[in-house]
């Protein structure tokens, strides 16, 4: 038995696609300074608890005993 590809034309959802990206583009400015300083802030804020986290972790499994 064999398995039929759909019916669907290649260019007509590349197209779309094409469209949808586009219109993400129009709508995306450059943060401000402002804007910027606070997603840095919240972004390194996050790095260093995931690191803290993990640290404690391995901390935690270091002091078990084998």
């Amino acid at each position: 038995m064999e398995i039929s590809k759909p019916d669907i034309n290649a260019d007509i959802l590349h197209e779309e696609l094409f469209r949808k990206y586009l219109r993400v583009l129009k709508l995306a400015r450059t943060p401000t300074r402002e804007e910027f300083t606070k997603i840095a802030t919240v972004a390194a804020a996050g790095v260093l608890v995931v690191g803290l986290v993990g640290f404690v972790i391995y901390e935690f499994f270091i002091a078990l005993p084998h």
